[in-house]
Parts: structure tokens; C-alpha cells; sequence
């Protein structure tokens, strides 16, 4: 029997989405053996990104925001790993798994969902400096990190360390960027109350965008309206600046503003996996894949694609219009992509994707939004409650909808968790600190934060050293 093989290439909102309609479209044909469907993804969930806001202020628990793959998928082998290469022409990809060796795993049908990463720039300092915000970890890091800045504030005599400790820098003025920073300064100042040495008024929360607006996809109107509110908070918007440098934690920046901060939030723009690049396929000039509307790569026999890494037409928008890069169009796309996959596998008539972007939400902090839907603009409560009700709608399984729906019923009857739990990502250092002479602290397991906090003048015993 000639069983045909679809791999997908990615495990988030395309990915996810399309392996669950083809599980369930292909259910005969899987069991008898016909076909086998495989994903491949660094991490063995999907995380809902619209949703790290909230986990990151504490208003989810952030493993309500994720979904088990295999769970959700559990006639779909998925492989925890990442795919470096591609090679069409010779049907195959190589796959680096999380240990052992590389290896190579033929198909029949290819599905690319390998997303966007963080477009960065060569600005000094930033590699070492910045913090990301696209993955679930890195908005429990920056909830720690926050929270762990108001401590060093509360318990340091120096008054520089005070001001670097309590400045924010945020660059980036799309949902992420504006959404992260209002959403943590709205806990940040609600954790205010629980501290002495300092005030709400004594911190400094810079957000930082090239462009004269900002939230772009919310109108020009309701970018305004934003920046407006964000002022009156006393966050500083700074438009047409851009990042010049932040090496050593001094930023830098284009207007002429220098000041210390030990948190740099880079929210900055996506681009196309740089894995595509890896491969024979063809590309546009921004790296991602053109498509045919029913979602085909086109000049590409038996590959598909969707999502952040795909160039698909917008049937419903003018002529050699594409599809933004959104959640709102990626969950579409992932239907429509596995029903097509499943009915080429049965030689059956394929469909082309039209959805019309019915407009954006955008959270800014608990009780605060903005939105525009259908041409109709909202602000404040109802817009909060919009992008709430919208996303939860979006959020896949009933048991991830019922706890996150938990979450914010808890919220209303209890106060905010403003607990760090920043030493979760040093593990050992306590162990290390009675194992090992006192003096001595390994530099593998020291992270920026701590390096800072313990700086004091103090001779440390190297490694070598120790070992000698």
C-alpha cells in the first residue's frame, strides 16, 4: 500500500489549525493507513499570541494560553524540533531535533507554517540587551523581570540604580509593543501600592516608534486616541525616533534622548522564517512564499502555505492586494489550507480563501481598549470587552476557553499576583551558593539581572580557578 506522507513544516495558528482539519477530514484514510500527517515544532505547544499581554500582567496563567499539540492532535506523529533545510526538488526536509543528531523526513504534500521571527536590527548593544515578546517564556521572563526591577528599586541605596531599575524602554508601536507595554505598566503601577521607597510617578515607561503613529491597524483616528491615553498615564511616546544604541543597558536614542534602563522590550516588526530562504522554493522580495488564493505555492507542485511566511492574495481587496499578517486571517487560511490538502489528496475541487478583514482589537491595560470593527470605533470598556470576547472565541479547545474564562473570573473577586518568580530561571543558584566556596558563583548560570544586582567590587574565584 502506498501511503502518502503530509508534513507540516511549524506548529502554531497555521500549522495547528490545519494538522486539526486534516486529522479530522483525513480520520478514514489515517486509520487505514492511507496517509500520515506529521508536524514538526520547537515547542510542543501552540501558543496563542494575542493572549501574552494578559499572561504577562498576570491576568492569565500562562499555560492557559497555550495548547498541547499532542494533545489536540492525537492522530499526528509531531516531532519536537526544527526544520533547517528544505529540499523540494528532492521531496525531503532536514530536521534538527531538541538532541541527537540531524535526519532527513520525506513527503508527498509540504505545508509551510513556519511563521515570522523578529526582524532586528544591527543597532549596538540590542543582541545583548533586548528582550523579545513572541513566545509564551518570553512574557513570564519580562513578567519576572519587571516585578524582579521593582524590588532592586525597593531595597537599592543608590539612586542611579533606583532610576535604571524603574525605566522601561518598549520599541516598537504594533500590537505587541503597545499591548506588552500597557498591559505590564498597568500592573507595574497597581504593584506600586505594596512599595515604600518609591512611587507610581517614579517610573519611567518609554515607548519607541520609527513611524508618526502608531496601531496603524486600528485607524489613524484611534492611533491618536491611543497615544492620547498612553500620555495621560505618563508613558512617553516617542514617534519618529528610532533606537540609536543600547549597549550596556544606555539607550540611545535618535531624538538625542540617553538615559540607563534595564529593560528593552523589542517589539520592532516580523519577518519571514529565515528558514525558507533555506530551501528551493520560491520566495517574494520580502522571503515569504507567493500563493495561489487557494493557498498553493505557486510554481510549486504539492507545497502550501499560510500565515506570516506566505504572500496570499486578498480576493476581497484591490487588485494585487495581500493578506496581512494577522491571527484574525492565519486561522482562516489554516481551515481553508487543510481542506484543500485533504481534498488534492482525494482529487477533489479546491477552494480559494476570501475572508474580509472585519478590523482590529487592541487591549491597553485592565478595562482600557481601543477597536475598530465593521467601521464602527470603540474605546475604553467596550472595546476592552470586545477584544476579550473576540479572542476567546478565536482561542482553540473548550478546555482552554473554560480556564481562561476561570482566570478572569478569579480576577474579579481577587487582587493581582505581583509575586517574582525570577530565580525560576536560576535554579541552582542556591544549590551552587552552599556547594560550592562561598566566592565562587559559576558565570554559565548568572544572568544579566543578577550580574547587576550583585555588582559590588567583590574578587570572584573563576572556574578555573576553583577547579584548580
Amino acid at each position: 500500500m502506498n501511503t502518502r506522507h503530509v508534513l507540516i513544516a511549524g506548529g502554531g495558528y497555521v500549522g495547528m489549525y490545519a494538522a486539526f482539519r486534516l486529522q479530522k477530514s483525513l480520520r478514514k484514510e489515517i486509520r487505514r493507513g492511507e496517509v500520515t500527517i506529521t508536524v514538526v515544532e520547537p515547542r510542543s505547544y501552540m501558543t496563542y499570541q494575542p493572549f501574552l499581554p494578559e499572561a504577562a500582567a498576570g491576568n492569565l496563567e500562562p499555560r492557559h494560553v497555550v495548547v498541547p499539540l499532542r494533545r489536540v492532535l492525537p492522530d499526528v506523529q509531531v516531532i519536537t524540533g526544527r526544520i533547517v533545510s528544505i529540499d523540494h526538488a528532492g521531496r525531503s526536509a532536514r530536521i534538527e531535533p531538541r538532541a541527537g543528531a540531524t535526519y532527513d523526513v520525506h513527503y508527498d504534500e509540504l505545508v509551510v507554517a513556519l511563521g515570522s521571527v523578529a526582524r532586528t536590527l544591527p543597532i549596538p548593544g540590542l543582541a545583548e540587551q533586548g528582550i523579545g515578546f513572541k513566545q509564551v517564556e518570553e512574557a513570564i521572563q519580562l513578567r519576572n523581570h519587571v516585578l524582579d526591577r521593582l524590588d532592586v528599586a525597593e531595597s537599592t541605596t543608590n539612586e542611579e540604580t533606583r532610576r535604571r531599575a524603574l525605566s522601561f524602554v518598549f520599541v516598537g508601536g504594533g500590537y505587541a509593543g503597545v499591548e506588552a507595554l500597557a498591559e505590564l505598566e498597568d500592573m507595574a503601577r497597581y504593584a506600586c501600592r505594596y512599595y515604600r521607597n518609591f512611587r507610581a510617578e517614579d517610573m519611567r515607561w518609554v515607548l519607541v516608534e520609527a513611524a508618526g503613529r502608531i496601531l496603524p491597524e486600528v485607524g489613524e483616528d484611534m492611533g491618536r486616541y491611543t497615544v492620547e491615553r498612553l500620555r495621560r498615564r505618563h508613558i512617553d511616546v516617542k514617534l519618529n525616533t528610532l533606537l540609536a544604541s543600547c549597549v550596556g543597558g544606555h539607550v540611545e536614542l535618535s531624538d538625542g534622548t540617553r538615559f540607563d534602563s534595564d529593560t528593552i522590550v523589542w517589539t520592532a516588526g516580523v519577518k519571514a522564517n529565515p528558514v525558507i530562504a533555506a530551501s528551493d522554493l520560491p520566495r517574494d522580495d520580502k522571503g515569504r512564499l507567493p500563493t495561489e488564493p487557494d493557498l498553493r505555492v505557486v510554481g510549486a507542485d504539492h507545497v502550501w502555505a499560510a500565515g506570516d511566511c506566505a504572500a496570499v492574495p486578498d480576493l476581497t481587496g484591490p487588485p494585487n492586494a495581500l493578506c496581512s499578517p494577522s491571527a484574525q486571517h492565519a486561522v482562516r487560511q489554516a481551515k481553508v489550507l487543510g481542506d484543500n490538502v485533504a481534498r488534492a489528496l482525494r482529487g477533489g475541487l479546491l477552494h480559494n480563501y476570501e475572508h474580509k478583514h472585519v478590523g482590529s482589537v487592541a487591549s491597553l491595560g485592565l478595562h482600557k481598549g481601543v477597536a475598530q470593527v465593521y467601521g464602527i470605533k470603540l474605546r475604553g470598556w467596550p472595546a476592552w470587552f470586545m477584544h476579550r470576547t473576540y479572542h476567546i472565541s478565536r482561542m482553540p479547545t473548550l478546555n482552554r476557553k473554560v480556564r481562561i474564562v476561570a482566570d478572569w473570573t478569579l480576577g474579579l473577586f481577587f487582587p493581582r499576583e505581583i509575586v517574582s518568580l525570577g530565580s525560576l530561571q536560576r535554579p541552582r543558584e542556591e544549590f551552587e551558593r552552599s556547594a560550592l566556596p562561598r566566592q565562587f558563583s559559576p558565570p554559565a548560570s548568572r544572568s544579566p539581572e543578577f550580574e547587576h544586582a550583585h555588582a559590588g567590587g567583590r574578587t570572584e574565584v573563576t572556574w578555573e580557578q576553583h577547579r584548580q
